[in-house]
């Protein structure tokens, strides 16, 4: 009988534990994405180096942190979190057919807390594009990607 109490207290414990963790992959309620539309920074670093197929990949923070380091190969055309900028992102994404493998990232601030990634993703989306994902940096740019040695570039 004791080692039947002693196993399910580990189980317990463990059980707990693990309900602890955080989950990278979590669906935030409030999120436009599904968890499906999501890639993490190694996976994507991956990706990026081994792609043979065509990768879009579109900043859509603040230009002076575009400038000050984004992914290679990474273009900005406006903040997601202006209408001025949601008009640019538009723009730009007229013309481009709605089956453009499209990643977007940001990366300001906490993804909880940053005010660029939903409204473009929610523009993108509502353009009819099939092939966009975002990026997952639960921190910041300079903590989850460039802090990690993955890839980037300065300048515009």
């Amino acid at each position: 009988m004791r080692s039947r109490g002693l196993v399910f207290s580990f189980f317990l414990c463990l059980s707990l534990l693990l309900l602890a963790l955080p989950l990278t992959n979590a669906q935030n309620p409030g999120d436009p994405w599904t968890s499906a539309q999501t890639v993490q920074p190694p996976d994507f670093a991956k990706e990026l180096a081994a792609s043979k197929s065509k990768l879009t990949v579109l900043f859509v923070g603040f230009q002076r942190l575009y400038s000050a380091g984004h992914i290679k190969g990474a273009q900005y055309h406006g903040s997601g979190g202006r209408p001025e900028g949601l008009a640019e992102i538009k723009k730009w994404a007229e013309p481009l057919p709605r089956s453009t493998n499209l990643v977007l990232y940001c990366g300001c601030c906490p993804l909880d807390h940053c005010p660029n990634l939903r409204p473009a993703f929610t523009t993108l989306q509502e353009m009819g594009f099939t092939k966009l994902r975002v990026l997952i940096l639960p921190t910041s740019f300079a903590v989850d990607w460039a802090g990690r040695g993955l890839p980037y570039e300065k300048g515009e």
